[in-house]
């Protein structure tokens, strides 16, 4: 506002100066006030003052004294004497547009954004031709977030002067709000134009940029930014967003380094570079910088949720059950308190997963198109299904998935995979990309670019095998890739979004008294929802308990679940079962040396010898099966089951024993182990985990014949039989666009348990 104010008066003061050298015998008071306004225009407002408050002692009705005493004392921020001035001059002389545009500057400045607008109508009135008004107009409007009003304002300030760079910048931040990001883009580089080294213009560039999803253009407007203002904070920040979506997380972290060096109280900045370091597995730098975060803004969005979750991978849980208790009442109230994610491990409740999933699928991606936007096509020969996947590599999704996407009837499918994951050219991701009938890269490609090529591809049903797990796209469903969107696999519960139509499931995961907790629709496949791939290869090489570092002849309870999975309820019954189990040892995974330091001392504090936990180093994945059946019983955590951990024990031929509970995530082991036919291994009560634990741990009658049947199921029972698996997830498929191609909306489907000849299905 100074900077165009300031070039405005500059006018008014050549005016005035003409004015009054125009006549021949100027009155006392004019030659004062020509003298005043000399003052004021060569910056001496001491002298200026003096004389504005001489002519007004003199002649207090004098309209041009009142109004350049009024716009000195605001430039001295003495807003409300400023108004008080103007108000008599516009009394005296209601006429003069000037001074109408100077009470709109102090009242934009005192924040009366609507009085501020009232006062440049006035001056656009009486002055149709001031670009000023129309510009200053503008920036009150923007502040109303009355944002298209605002463009228009800017659009007749431009008409007027059309050489007015800050008006084209302006404008370019309002077309921004609006998600007009080309317009803005092209607004922003008029300024430039006009002025290249707007540092403004390349920063509100660099963000519609950064909108549009060109992250290299973006940074590269931010660095133009720096560099015609090196101190320009929030371009360093929006700066290092850039690299994070580029991933290059060290330049990023270095970029919010800078921006805190320059603004240490720049909050937006310590929580960005929390979630880098986060990203780059520094879980305890991530946490301290989480808690400066909230030291700056305790209500921070989602932060809170983040600290406890970092936390939680860290093993670190001080206060950890009073914390989650306070983060389940704000999700209740309906604050931004904790990411979908998260709670999974944080909540036991599938009431509050799904309130979780709702705010932040409305905060993050609101609804842009529904199926009714995409024109319905003839049926074709074949369906023609899109999975979608940051995880096309080494990641425990493409294990699960890679043969079900081989053995899919060609006949009746196409198969096609967009991924948007990290570059990892190993043999996961050559198996999948060979299994697809066309694998799309579309890394580069801004989320509403893949909702529309998917559109061009006559994609049927969009598979979102991400869901809220690291790197999801949520923004390519929310874009409607296709007029049937499900929710599959990666992500163990409720997205919350109105775009997602489907979720698959099992009866054992999500019980017809539990769908009220799910804003999809839910598809039941007769068996388990979880596939699995029965090509997955166990070494054979020698592995032994001394090379694992675990003692030769105790009894070993396992756990290989992430940290984050592993509550102070759960490790106090595991302390229980091993002090009652004399001798045994506790292996869990090494997933982090403060996790490791962390869970030692838990123990200790729990009467348990440190030594008697031992971790597991990371192996390939081959090799990482093997090592299993140096195990006796593999102890699940809760709220957050093994998933992809237990099918793996389960193959490995290692009894795996769950608590079940009432989320999806909580029922999936339990899910699992019916699917291999092993109900007895469920339990619903930590008592009945604990006593279950203990009895086979001291029975090995009992265990043996547990592991018998395991063995003889493994290879019959559904859980392993993919080809099984993938005639009833195409059965699935088929009926949800069944229903669409008869105009019915997403309705819960039970897909029948099919009869198959040969091996396939006993």
């Amino acid at each position: 506002m100074m900077g165009r104010y300031d070039d405005s008066f500059r006018r008014q003061i050549r005016q005035a100066l003409n004015k009054q050298t125009a006549g021949s015998s100027p009155a006392t008071a004019d030659e004062l006030f020509a003298k005043a306004v000399a003052h004021h225009g060569a910056g001496q407002l001491r002298e200026a003052e003096a004389l504005y408050r001489q002519i007004l002692q003199n002649t207090p009705g004098h309209a041009g004294a009142l109004q350049f005493l009024g716009v000195l004392v605001y430039q001295g921020g003495q807003y409300a004497a400023a108004l008080e001035l103007l108000d008599r001059a516009i009394h005296v002389n209601p006429a003069d547009a000037g001074t109408h545009f100077s009470r709109g500057n102090v009242l934009f400045s005192l924040q009366q954004y609507p009085a501020a607008v009232e006062s440049y109508d006035q001056a656009i009135q009486l002055r149709p031709d001031r670009a000023e008004a129309y510009s200053s107009r503008g920036s009150a409007l923007q502040a109303l977030q009355q944002y298209a009003a605002a463009v228009e304002s800017y659009d007749k300030a431009i008409q007027l002067k059309p050489d007015n760079a800050d008006a084209y910048s302006n404008r370019g931040n309002n077309l921004y709000v609006l998600g007009r990001y080309k317009a803005a883009v092209e607004s922003c580089d008029r300024a430039i134009a006009l002025k290249p080294d707007f540092a403004e213009a390349y920063f509100s560039r660099g963000n519609a940029f950064y909108a549009l999803e060109q992250y290299q253009t973006a940074l590269e407007s931010f660095d133009k930014a720096i560099l015609h203002r090196p101190e320009f904070v929030e371009a360093h920040n929006n700066r290092g967003n850039a690299l994070l979506a580029l991933k290059q997380y060290e330049a990023s972290l270095a970029s919010y380094d800078k921006t805190i060096l320059l603004k240490p109280d720049y909050v937006e900045a310590h929580h960005n570079r929390s979630n880098v370091l986060l990203i780059l597995k520094q879980y305890g730098a991530a946490l301290e910088s989480y808690e400066r975060t909230l030291l700056h803004k305790p209500d921070y969005a989602y932060v809170r949720g983040m600290r406890l979750y970092t936390r939680s991978l860290l093993c670190d849980w001080e206060d950890s059950e009073s914390e989650r208790r306070q983060l389940e009442a704000l999700v209740e109230r309906g604050l931004k308190i904790v990411l979908p994610f998260p709670i999974l491990s944080i909540s036991a409740s599938p009431a509050i997963q799904r309130q979780a999933a709702e705010i932040y699928a409305s905060d993050e991606q609101p609804e842009r198109f529904t199926a009714a936007g995409i024109a319905r096509r003839p049926r074709r020969e074949k369906i023609r299904i899109g999975y979608y996947s940051s995880d096309y590599y080494n990641h425990p999704t493409s294990y699960l998935m890679a043969e079900i996407f081989e053995l899919h009837d060609r006949s009746r499918f196409e198969v096609l995979g967009f991924s948007y994951g990290p570059e990892k050219p190993d043999a996961m991701s050559q198996r999948v990309s060979a299994a697809m009938d066309r694998f799309v890269d579309v890394r580069s490609m801004p989320d509403r670019e893949v909702a529309e090529l998917s559109r061009r591809l006559e994609v049927d049903i969009a598979v979102n095998l991400n869901g809220f797990t690291e790197n999801h796209r949520t923004g390519i469903f929310a874009g409607r890739a296709a007029p049937i969107q499900v929710n599959y696999l990666g992500y163990p519960g409720t997205m919350g979004a109105g775009y997602m139509d489907y979720l698959i499931a099992d009866p054992r995961l999500v019980p017809e008294s539990s769908r009220q907790h799910y804003t999809e629709k839910i598809v039941y496949l007769p068996d388990c929802y979880q596939p699995n791939d029965s090509q997955r290869a166990i070494s054979a090489k020698p592995c032994a308990r001394a090379g694992e570092g675990l003692p030769e002849t105790a009894f070993v309870f396992c756990c290989f679940n992430k940290a984050y999975k592993i509550t102070p309820a759960v490790f106090d019954i595991w302390m229980r079962i091993l002090g009652r189990v004399e001798g045994s040892v506790l292996w869990l995974l090494e997933d982090n040396p403060r996790a490791v330091e962390n869970l030692r001392k838990e123990a200790v504090r729990r009467g348990i010898s440190a030594e008697r936990l031992v971790f597991a180093r990371s192996l390939p994945l081959d090799e990482h099966l093997a090592r299993h059946r140096l195990a006796d019983l593999f102890l699940d955590t809760f709220p957050y089951n093994a998933h992809t951990t237990a099918s793996d024990a389960l193959w490995a031929g290692l009894l795996v024993l769950t608590r079940m509970g009432e989320s999806f995530a909580s029922r999936v082991a339990a899910s699992l182990l019916h699917a291999v036919d092993m109900p007895e291994l469920v339990t619903s009560t930590e008592a009945e985990f604990e006593e279950l634990a203990v009895a086979l741990a001291q029975d090995a009658e009992r265990r043996q014949a547990l592991h018998q049947k395991l063995q003889q199921n493994r290879l019959s029972a559904p859980l392993f039989n993919s080809r099984a698996f993938t005639r009833h997830l195409e059965a699935a498929y088929n009926a949800m666009l069944e229903r669409y191609e008869a105009g019915l909306p997403p309705e819960h489907i039970l897909v029948e348990l099919l009869c198959f000849a040969g091996n396939e299905k006993k």
